[in-house]
């Protein structure tokens, strides 16, 4: 009866340490099951190499399938997107998707948001301890960082949710900003090993917005200031109107009277005011017509603008994106 006993313990005991090891290797073994018949496209690939994802960052890239959407799956699959310049989400168990942005002056764009999604995943497979001291290095950062665009999604993101805000400094500062403070460069070179080219991309596309932003504003400021002239010349022109009407009032008064000599003393008067007023005509005009042709330059700018956030936005569906 001891020895049946003592086996039946041995049994149960072996079964507690094997179920033990399976819990303890669970994510491991999900690892598995999610890669031993995938295959990721050459896209997928070529997306891991341009971000320099290493060996286990990649793995997880693939472990999530990313998926590269047009504009109609893209918002099928995510419906919650990211409120900084990246277009995709990470939805765990199930994957990461991607935007498949095609217009070429927005390259980069879709490297960002997969190094950004796959930082996502990643922070989703840290233990408490370890995100903690994540959160505690990003949050110490970003009290310091002198970025009012990171610093304006930050606030959004907190303002809709303060949970998540972890989360995406962790993805944000890992994919958009350059210079990190010493532990948290030495932190993501685990997953990257040239974090710098992801930057090079997110700058480069953000450079064009930016670019598209700046130039506007300096329109918007010769607009503005060129009409104020033109509207003050449009001023002083109906006065010296008035002041030409009066004074061809008194020439025709003067001459009525019969005092030519006056007549004639005031004739060059009137003379340099018609062509002091001709000058300010033809003045106002030059002005008006650069006016018009600085206002069609930016209703250009405005229709790039639109071109730029219509490849960006996943509800214009009226163009078929692919690559």
């Amino acid at each position: 009866m001891k020895s049946r006993s003592a086996i039946r313990l041995l049994v149960f005991t072996v079964l507690i340490a094997g179920l033990a090891v399976i819990v303890a290797n669970m994510q491991a073994v999900s690892d598995w099951w999610m890669l031993h018949s995938y295959t990721p496209d050459q896209r997928v690939v070529q997306l891991a190499d341009e971000t320099t994802m290493k060996s286990d960052t990649r793995r997880v890239f693939y472990i999530n399938h990313p998926q590269l959407d047009d504009k109609s799956e893209f918002n099928g699959h995510c419906r919650t997107v990211e409120q900084t310049i990246v277009l995709g989400c990470f939805i765990d168990h199930d994957g990461i998707y991607l935007l498949n942005v095609t217009d070429p002056r927005l390259d980069g764009v879709v490297e960002v948001t997969a190094a950004h999604e796959t930082l996502h995943a990643m922070y989703a497979r840290l233990d408490d301890a370890e995100r903690a001291k994540v959160d505690k290095m990003t949050a110490s950062f970003f009290a310091t960082l002198n970025n009012e665009r990171i610093k304006k999604t930050i606030a959004g993101y907190r303002a809709k949710d303060p949970s998540v805000v972890p989360n995406e400094l962790h993805s944000i500062l890992g994919t958009e900003v350059r210079n990190l403070s010493p532990e948290l460069e030495n932190y993501y070179k685990q997953y990257f090993s040239d974090r710098t080219k992801i930057v090079d991309y997110s700058d480069k596309y953000e450079q064009v917005f930016t670019s598209i932003e700046v130039k506007a504003k300096s329109f918007d400021d010769r607009l503005t200031a060129l009409k104020r002239t033109i509207d003050a010349n449009e001023a002083e022109i109906e006065s010296k109107t008035a002041a030409l009407d009066n004074k061809q009032r008194e020439l025709n008064g003067l001459r009525s009277a019969g005092n030519i000599d006056e007549y004639n003393r005031q004739v060059p008067v009137y003379n340099a005011m018609i062509r002091d007023y001709n000058g300010l005509i033809n003045q106002t005009k030059l002005q008006i017509d650069e006016y018009n042709a600085l206002l069609n330059q930016r209703n250009q700018l405005v229709i790039q603008q639109q071109q730029l956030h219509k490849s960006i936005d996943s509800n214009s569906i009226n163009e078929k994106s692919s690559r």
